[in-house]
């Protein structure tokens, strides 16, 4: 086995870890904004000095940060705070599951993304997968307790969630890659870890003045939830090297595929930890997703 895959599972693993502390962290004391600064707060001085220690100790230069990078940096840092702040608000509405689903969604929107700002290409065969994307997110966005949802079921505030979340996501990505790729480094690692060492800096830096300002209790709440919002930030830290590791050793494409395990660790956290009921239609639209994500990955 290469080293890729278990770094990839191990990527989905964290990631899964850290947004069921964040379900259990804004069920409790904190916000949804709290739940998120909790995932900064505890991960940027440890990333920081992580990615000093690595530079001194490969004797790299450090490189030129030019405005690009700030900018994308800025553009991926702001979109990934909305969109976890979206998935975090989503666990309130719907089960553990169906939200790490609408948040997958991304790896399909990222293609109008593409088309749109990029005027990138898109096959019969990516717009195959994408038509049956949209199927699974319809199937997936009524509540299960409508047992014949019409169309007017599906509109709300939910799916409105999971869907801005997604969007977000693939933003963020795309931002960040803008943003590594800017570095005039020929070490990848180097040029993920400075990328992730200041756009999480300027993340938690972001988080605490808005939260100073918008709701100043949320900043001391966390602190105080420390016990648990630690693990929040170091589950966080883990996956983002993870996935950044992985993307230098195999093609984005077969990473993001293996990557999708991330709904099978959701599915068996809502069922046997959380203990949530997950209906026969959630269940078939999560299937629908998880192969039209595949499909589209497949055809890249």
């Amino acid at each position: 086995m290469t080293l890729w895959i278990p770094i990839t599972l191990a990527a989905a693993l964290f990631q899964t870890l850290r947004f069921m502390l964040q379900r259990q962290l804004s069920l409790g004391t904190l916000s949804a904004g709290g739940a998120t600064l909790a995932r900064f707060m505890y991960s940027a001085p440890l990333v920081a000095v992580l990615i000093c220690a690595y530079m001194y100790a490969s004797g790299q230069a450090w490189p030129d940060f030019p405005l690009a990078f700030w900018v994308y940096g800025a553009i991926g840092g702001v979109a990934q705070i909305v969109a976890t702040i979206c998935v975090v608000r989503l666990f309130k509405a719907r089960n553990f599951a169906v939200g790490i689903t609408f948040k997958n969604t991304e790896a399909i929107q990222s293609v109008f993304i593409g088309w749109i700002v990029l005027g990138d290409g898109v096959s019969l065969w990516a717009l195959a997968a994408v038509a049956l994307g949209v199927v699974g997110v319809l199937m997936l966005s009524a509540p299960p307790a409508l047992a014949n949802a019409g169309w007017r079921d599906m509109v709300n505030a939910a799916s409105g969630l999971g869907l801005a979340a997604g969007v977000l996501f693939a933003v963020s990505g795309v931002a960040y890659r803008g943003a590594s790729l800017s570095l005039e480094l020929g070490d990848p690692v180097a040029r993920a870890g400075l990328t992730l060492g200041a756009v999480t800096m300027m993340q938690f830096v972001a988080m605490v003045v808005w939260l100073r300002w918008r709701d100043p209790g949320q900043v001391l709440a966390v602190w105080a939830a420390r016990r648990v919002a630690v693990w929040v930030g170091l589950m966080s830290m883990a996956g983002s090297f993870c996935w950044f590791l992985a993307f230098t050793l195999q093609n984005a494409a077969f990473v993001k595929a293996v990557g999708q395990v991330e709904l099978v660790f959701s599915m068996l956290a809502s069922v046997l930890i959380f203990r949530e009921a997950i209906s026969g239609r959630e269940w078939a639209g999560m299937a629908v997703l998880l192969a039209s994500i595949l499909l589209l990955i497949a055809v890249i």
